[in-house]
């Protein structure tokens, strides 16, 4: 076999509460990570050639080694030490860009995943972890999807219940904000609101959806950009007077989100003025 092809889900932050800088210049991060059924779709083929060819449907992004993806597959072949093997991606894409979906770190683990499959390597959880993360704080997380806490730079899971079923709204507006600036911001303001995240995971535990949608914050919403921080603030009004238990940013933004007791109810719920919108449901796992 020399061609795989894997899916790749979105990622949300059911919870995102933001640290002290480190001195490696990351912050240490506490966050719920959820799995949604939003996906790119990640071909993966090995071939004669010894280079990285990385492709998509949106021809806007980076290739080869500069997306997510080519980067990913260099560090496998780097790990593996098989940098005598070509390999090409070709990623249908679905998940918005830029939009605190994960959706670059999604490929990229999908790729880990899938050269793993494809050379037979069989490595642990551990190794396929370390590759991940040489390539981005998220890829660990979405290795292996589902429902899980994570903290240091986003490396450190812990696999938690399972979110209830339910629908979820996403709703992604015609803006994007800087990562590193949005860190900058939130490092020079004050947080006055911040997750309880100890009581989130207890509310997934006991598969209460009303208490975790109570405690659902992301603390980049308070240092997103006057204007941009309105439209997420009227997002979460309408989708909350659509009938969703909760909402929230997810990432550092700018896609936001509603969970609601039913996908037919997420579906319902009219949101298209703000943007693109996706009616999804969690995936345990990947």
């Amino acid at each position: 076999m020399n061609r795989l092809t894997l899916d790749a889900c979105a990622k949300l932050n059911l919870t995102l509460d933001v640290g002290e800088k480190r001195p490696d210049g990351y912050h240490n991060m506490e966050m719920i990570m959820q799995s949604v059924s939003l996906y790119d779709t990640v071909d993966i083929t090995l071939t004669a050639k010894k280079d990285i060819k990385v492709m998509s449907t949106k021809p806007n992004l980076p290739t080869g080694i500069h997306n997510l993806a080519g980067k990913a597959a260099k560090a496998f072949k780097s790990y593996v030490n098989l940098n005598d093997i070509g390999v090409e991606v070709y990623i249908n894409k679905r998940i918005p860009d830029r939009a605190g979906m994960a959706g670059g770190s999604a490929d990229a683990a999908a790729v880990i995943r899938g050269l793993d499959i494809l050379l037979d390597t069989r490595l642990s959880a551990d190794a396929l972890s370390a590759i991940a993360l040489s390539v981005g704080s998220d890829v660990p997380f979405c290795l292996f999807g589902g429902t899980a806490l994570a903290c240091g730079r986003g490396e450190l899971l812990t696999p938690l219940a399972a979110l209830p079923d339910c629908g979820i709204l996403l709703v992604k507006p015609d803006f994007s904000v800087s990562t590193p600036a949005l860190f900058a911001a939130l490092d020079g303001c004050q947080v006055r609101l911040r997750p309880d995240t100890r009581g989130a995971v207890d509310a997934l535990c006991t598969g209460d959806m009303k208490a975790l949608a109570g405690r659902m914050v992301n603390v980049f919403e308070e240092a997103l950009p006057e204007a941009e921080r309105r439209i997420v603030v009227d997002i979460k009004s309408e989708l909350l007077s659509a009938g969703a238990l909760g909402a929230c940013m997810t990432g550092t933004g700018s896609a936001v989100f509603g969970i609601f007791p039913t996908l037919e109810d997420a579906r319902r719920a009219d949101l298209g003025r703000f943007g693109e919108t996706f009616a999804v449901s969690p995936v345990k796992s990947i």
